[in-house]
């Protein structure tokens, strides 16, 4: 038997419906069968966030006991790509992925420490995060990802219906303005591995390197678009430009483009909300967006 956190199963069927909790039904047997493929033992109490469980784990065969962590998560179209782009990094600023089983999508992974970038200040934490993305976007996206000119075609379709749904006022004219930033850029949307998702949380303490990422929402891209998690992550409006700055700079990016795309990572948010008929935009994505068009 494993431990389900009763958080993660409620986070499943709040998010998924009845996907997620088939999901979680299924997971003892899904951890059983790949313990005993893989002879792992579990060694330590159940890790999860809101989409995977994690299983400290280690390796029967190895006089040493390989530390490890089993990740099991639901495959989609954000977490396919994980072992593709831990592939392609290869433990290089990632964490190193150590097998992967296709089935059922499961992940194992080195084992870190549970220590992440959440406990330094904000403005300490950033320049850490900030050469992070640099390493990790330094690399060509393999083929097989999803492509950022794909995603934000559909976005560019899908924006004026949407819009419409909206009061004229200042969240419609958010909504256009955005779009209108994107279109400018959409010709060229570029082809570097995106982790997608890396903020203070994602970026875990290591014996190897002293900060390593974790889980990948991967697509391939310009950098620009990887910017919008370390913007809104422990949020202070005070900071935005402070920390856009800093991100355009360690990543070498044109600051034009980079705004522009990461306008694009507020449209994604506020199209996301408006397709689930939410008229209540997120304020952070709000503030950030009304401070990159002011600019």
């Amino acid at each position: 038997m494993i431990d389900i956190p009763e958080e993660f199963a409620e986070a499943q069927s709040r998010w998924h419906g009845p996907e997620g909790r088939a999901f979680v039904a299924a997971l003892p047997g899904m951890a059983a069968e790949l313990l005993a493929r893989w002879r792992l033992r579990v060694d330590g109490p159940s890790l999860s966030g809101r989409c995977a469980l994690v299983l400290p784990v280690e390796d029967v065969e190895d006089t040493d006991g390989a530390p490890a962590m089993l990740k099991l998560q639901a495959v989609d179209d954000e977490t396919a790509g994980e072992p593709v782009a831990l592939r392609a990094w290869g433990g290089d600023g990632a964490v190193r992925l150590l097998r992967y089983d296709r089935t059922t999508g499961a992940l194992l992974l080195e084992r870190l420490s549970t220590r992440d970038l959440g406990t330094p200040a904000p403005r300490a934490a950033m320049p850490v995060l900030a050469g992070l993305l640099a390493r990790l976007s330094a690399a060509p996206a393999p083929p097989e990802l999803r492509r950022l000119g794909d995603i934000a075609a559909r976005m560019l379709d899908e924006t004026p219906a949407r819009a419409a749904t909206l009061p004229a006022g200042p969240d419609r004219r958010l909504v256009l303005d955005c779009a209108a930033a994107v279109r400018e850029v959409a010709d060229a949307p570029g082809d570097r591995l995106l982790h997608w998702d890396l903020h203070f949380g994602n970026i875990i303490a290591a014996d190897r390197e002293p900060w390593l990422a974790i889980d990948p929402k991967p697509l391939a891209g310009d950098p620009g678009f990887e910017l919008m998690p370390a913007l809104s992550n422990r949020f202070d409006p005070d900071d935005t430009l402070w920390r856009f700055d800093l991100l355009t700079e360690t990543l070498g990016l044109d600051r034009g483009a980079a705004r522009a795309w990461t306008l694009g990572r507020v449209l994604q948010n506020l199209l996301w909300r408006l397709r689930e008929g939410d008229r209540e935009f997120d304020p952070v994505q709000v503030s950030i967006g009304r401070a990159l068009l002011a600019r």
